[in-house]
């Protein structure tokens, strides 16, 4: 029972993988595509991760599995910052309909005396 369980969240995981992907190559710009790999990817990786130690239990692979989850949910999004606001500080340009820019706005504060870290 627990086999069919994790083959059917390892499928989930696989499909969200897949619409990441997707959301890669058909979205507009680098900030846009950051947020289909963080939040898609990371979800279906730790779907397939969570799917593994369904299967295996708490055998060796299943922890390291189990391991790996939290670790994915931490460094993605960080990683995933971190490549947004070097892009922005670089001067890469949003799509032209984006409607809101956080960090413009935190660098007008800049001079009003706030650190722009």
């Amino acid at each position: 029972m627990n086999d069919y369980i994790g083959l059917g969240v390892i499928f989930i995981g696989i499909l969200f993988d897949l619409f990441g992907c997707i959301g890669l190559v058909r979205l507009p710009d680098v900030y846009n595509r950051l947020q289909a790999a963080t939040k898609c990817v990371s979800l279906g990786t730790c779907g397939i991760m969570f799917g593994i130690f369904l299967m295996e239990g708490f055998s060796g692979l299943g922890v390291k599995a189990l391991v790996a989850i939290p670790l994915i949910f931490v460094t993605a999004p960080t990683a995933a910052h971190a490549l947004a606001r070097g892009a922005h500080i670089a001067g890469v340009r949003l799509w032209r309909k984006s409607v809101c820019d956080e960090y413009e706005e935190e660098k007008k504060q800049v001079g009003r005396g706030k650190p722009f870290i």
